[in-house]
């Protein structure tokens, strides 16, 4: 499938496996996915703010990938979750909570092959579904971009509240990013 993307989606697959190394992370996320969308610059003509959309995926990595939906869930059952990461950081630390795999590894060496979380597989996956569906030949950043909005969860969140939606990206996608 990789043959399928073009240069802009390839340099953010891999940009996302960087990530993923940097952080020692023992999978690529959808977090890292976005990450590497926005260091290339690819939000850029939506007016998202970089810095604002990496802090809120670092405190939803910090919650423990709860999404806004998993919170009011939550709350609805009277559970205040930023009460229970509080207390759970006041126990074992700051990022307890974080995702499995989102803590670097000691002793993993920086070379390690990383994989791709489920997730991560799916989306990549639905990118190819995308573009099928909208009758292009290859996967752009945009077709990635559209894909990390469909799966509910953390990262289509942080891209909501910077005001990114399905419907708008779909309407400003250039041709072959």
């Amino acid at each position: 499938m990789f043959e399928k993307f073009t240069a802009g989606a390839r340099d953010t697959v891999t940009g996302a496996v960087d990530e993923a190394r940097r952080t020692g992370a023992a999978r690529v996320t959808e977090d890292h996915l976005l990450l590497a969308l926005l260091e290339l610059g690819a939000l850029d003509r939506l007016g998202v703010d970089r810095g604002a959309t990496a802090a809120a995926l670092a405190e939803a990595r910090r919650r423990g990938g709860m999404s806004k939906a998993d919170e009011e869930a939550l709350a609805g059952l009277g559970i205040d979750l930023a009460e229970i990461v509080a207390r759970v950081e006041e126990s074992h630390g700051e990022g307890a909570l974080a995702a499995a795999g989102a803590r670097p590894q000691r002793g993993r060496p920086q070379s390690a092959r990383v994989r791709f979380a489920p997730g991560t597989k799916k989306t990549l996956a639905q990118s190819l579904r995308i573009a099928v569906g909208h009758r292009e030949r290859a996967i752009t950043q945009t077709h990635l971009l559209l894909a990390l909005l469909i799966a509910p969860g953390p990262v289509a969140d942080v891209l909501a509240a910077q005001g990114v939606t399905y419907a708008r990206v779909a309407a400003t996608a250039p041709a072959a990013a």
